[in-house]
């Protein structure tokens, strides 16, 4: 059975007030990982397949065709692990 792990390369905090996360996927797998991401979540914009608008329950965030992903205003890591699982596993 995949883990998080076998889909994310790194996870950083991005500056600011509210607590974004960035993260970046494994090269190798990033496409598994987005066609996942984008069949879970609903899409709320797409431009030309490069950069993906997305919520989750209730969270918004944000997909790069690069393989990196931005995550706003989570909570804890404990709430980041829980939503990338429902994503990507």
């Amino acid at each position: 059975m995949p883990a998080i792990g076998d889909y994310v390369a790194k996870i950083e905090g991005a500056c600011g007030a509210e607590k974004d996360v960035i993260i970046v996927l494994k090269y190798e797998k990033k496409k598994e990982a987005i066609a996942n991401i984008l069949k879970r979540a609903t899409v709320k914009s797409n431009l030309s397949g490069m950069i993906y608008d997305l919520t989750f329950e209730g969270l918004s965030f944000r997909v790069y065709s690069n393989g990196k992903a931005i995550f706003r205003s989570v909570k804890d890591r404990q709430e980041l692990d829980r939503i990338l699982a429902a994503l990507l596993l």
